[in-house]
């Protein structure tokens, strides 16, 4: 696995736990404490897997020479 892009990806995933744990405590507190715990696990799983996947890796950018004329 890239190393440049787990630069992006693990920042990412804390800033989504520490969001969602903060949303579920303040808004949801009804919400029994296993199941927030479930949600942000999973919240930010699953930031992680679109974020490693949506940023770009080294090399990726290719320019296509056949644009509109």
């Amino acid at each position: 696995m890239e190393k440049k892009r787990f630069k992006f990806v693990i920042p990412v995933m804390v800033i989504v736990a520490i969001g969602s744990v903060y949303m579920l405590r303040n808004y949801y507190a009804e919400v029994p404490h296993i199941e927030q715990l479930l949600i942000t696990i999973c919240a930010a799983l699953g930031s992680g897997v679109l974020a490693y996947f949506l940023f770009p890796q080294q090399g990726d950018n290719k320019i296509d020479d056949r644009g509109p004329y």
